[in-house]
């Protein structure tokens, strides 16, 4: 049976004093991960949270469970958080702690959530729209170094963990139990992805679903397990799966001491001084400082042999460049969404090379074609959907009509298709092509953002890029390019275009650019394409001078 809180405690007997989560001063052994996290589900179940409607009896867009917000950032308490909920049988969910008030409360409404657990920096935001949430029960508040009071009401965390048990798992834990993940809301409001959790485990959470929980016992027993750090914020579904991944092989998760923005410096000490053997990053938007960190400072990273990407394109010339200074590591880019758990990968080494954009389809997976009648043969030449059978959400949150269109079911089977545009190369590899939702239909061509960003970040010059589509009177909509060069870079658009036009055809290259000073992302290394329509719209109104 596999349910994320059985899992861990099951584990966890076999290897109870192997270091389970280093953060800062904190080295929490599995036991000590297993006391604190119990502690956490009998602080919740003392309030009344629980489930208290089993799955048999939902529908697919429904829950029988209590949620928890963790409004947190990177840290033991983030795991924990969810840990901890998982054995009180509640559904822990991620908060983007970027968000300013309207959108939090829109998040805190739409998923009902019972009870959060936030970092003291986030105080002060959540303080405004307590009184426009009656439905949360309760607020556990983490000291940090913001030095906020605890809100009124509210508890301290281990304070709150001192004074609770560490009661033993209840017999009742189900893989039925959720998983809730929201999606980030860079093309649209954020929706909660329900998953069973087994069916997120299969999909997500393991490299290959074992037979059962006791050859997972075995296999960490007799292995010393990676030492992995996942840089990005644990909100993002790609870093807390990778940590999750480690712990399901018996490994260490490691978190760099400084959360609130990326420091290369910080990534790589942590790494040199903790023996780290993997690194998880989002793309270009990490791998560039970090890169360019490398080549500022030596680093011991002797032990290192795995750098894992997903969420966004990591470009072949920045994979080179890595492993030009790595050259003992393997880069694995991983595809996969919210909504489909992992769907294809990537292996780039100093035998193979680099490159970008082709990968290998996992199983159960395939490309739909776009009317969604069939599925599409290697060398088809037709473009579709990515799509994934077998194990997948449930359903989008409270949302009927956006689960039924999002899960499809296609001669008899049921699909997940989250909106990834692709083709199926004649050898059998995927070519992804990019999300539908930030696809520009200009003089009735598809033009896909991402596509493009790929071609003009091929240029030296081009720190970061992001692409959408603006008003054309001409074209309907234009391709429009926000840049930002590298310090002390200068490039002229015909530049950047001859560059570009080596990748992609005449009509994809970018009718105008926006060049910027800083291309701003989600915490996540997402592209935020709402502010880059933002951004592009305003200066094509105001006839700004590109350059």
């Amino acid at each position: 049976m596999m349910n994320l809180a059985l899992i861990h405690e099951a584990i966890s007997e076999v290897i109870p004093e192997r270091e389970c989560i280093v953060f800062r001063d904190r080295r929490l052994t599995w036991s000590q991960v297993t006391d604190r996290t119990r502690r956490l589900a009998d602080l919740l179940r003392a309030h009344g949270l629980g489930c208290h409607t089993e799955r048999s009896g939902l529908e697919g867009w429904e829950s029988g469970q209590d949620h928890v917000a963790l409004y947190l950032h990177n840290g033991n308490e983030y795991l924990e958080g969810m840990l901890g909920a998982y054995k009180a049988r509640c559904a822990p969910f991620n908060v983007n702690y970027r968000y300013v008030e309207e959108e939090l409360l829109y998040l805190f409404e739409n998923s009902d959530a019972r009870a959060v657990i936030y970092h003291a920096a986030f105080a002060p935001t959540l303080e405004k729209i307590r009184d426009r949430l009656p439905g949360l029960r309760l607020l556990i508040q983490v000291e940090d170094e913001s030095g906020n009071e605890l809100l009124p009401g509210a508890l301290d965390y281990e304070q709150a963990l001192s004074q609770a048990a560490a009661v033993p798992l209840s017999g009742d834990l189900s893989p039925d139990d959720l998983y809730i993940l929201y999606t980030g809301g860079t093309t649209g409001m954020p929706k909660g992805v329900l998953w069973r959790q087994e069916e997120i485990f299969c999909s997500a959470l393991v490299s290959n679903p074992p037979p059962n929980i006791q050859a997972m016992q075995e296999k960490a027993r007799s292995t010393p397990g990676i030492r992995c750090l996942p840089a990005p914020p644990f909100m993002h579904g790609a870093a807390h799966w990778v940590a999750f991944n480690m712990w399901h092989a018996g490994g260490t998760v490691l978190v760099q001491p400084g959360v609130e923005r990326l420091d290369p410096d910080d990534i790589w000490s942590t790494l040199e001084r903790e023996q780290g053997n993997a690194l998880t990053i989002v793309g270009d938007a990490f791998a560039r400082p970090l890169i360019d960190q490398l080549r500022k400072k030596e680093y011991d990273l002797s032990k290192m042999f795995l750098v894992t990407s997903g969420g966004a394109i990591f470009t072949a010339s920045l994979k080179q460049e890595l492993l030009d200074l790595l050259p003992d590591i393997r880069i694995l880019d991983a595809l996969g969404s919210s909504e489909s758990g992992a769907q294809a990968s990537h292996i780039s080494t100093r035998e193979t090379g680099a490159s970008t954009g082709n990968f290998q389809l996992g199983a159960s997976n395939c490309v739909l074609s776009d009317d969604l009648s069939h599925r599409l043969e290697p060398g088809s030449d037709e473009k579709g959907w990515l799509a994934r059978e077998g194990w997948m959400p449930l359903g989008y949150y409270k949302d009927e009509g956006k689960t039924r269109e999002t899960f499809p079911t296609v001669g008899g089977v049921r699909y997940s298709v989250p909106g990834d545009r692709a083709c199926i190369e004649a050898d059998g590899r995927l070519k992804l092509l990019g999300r539908d939702s930030v696809t520009i239909n200009s003089g009735g061509e598809k033009i896909f953002a991402e596509e493009v960003e790929l071609a003009l970040k091929g240029h030296p010059a081009v720190y970061d890029c992001v692409v959408c589509g603006t008003p054309s009177e001409r074209w309907g909509s234009q391709v429009t390019a926000i840049v930002q060069l590298r310090e002390g870079s200068e490039v002229s658009e015909d530049a950047l275009l001859s560059a570009a036009n080596e990748h992609i055809t005449r009509y994809k290259l970018p009718k105008r650019f926006v060049f910027v000073d800083e291309v701003v992302r989600a915490p996540s290394g997402k592209a935020d394409y709402r502010w880059a329509r933002e951004v592009a719209s305003a200066a094509v109104e105001d006839h700004t001078p590109a350059g």
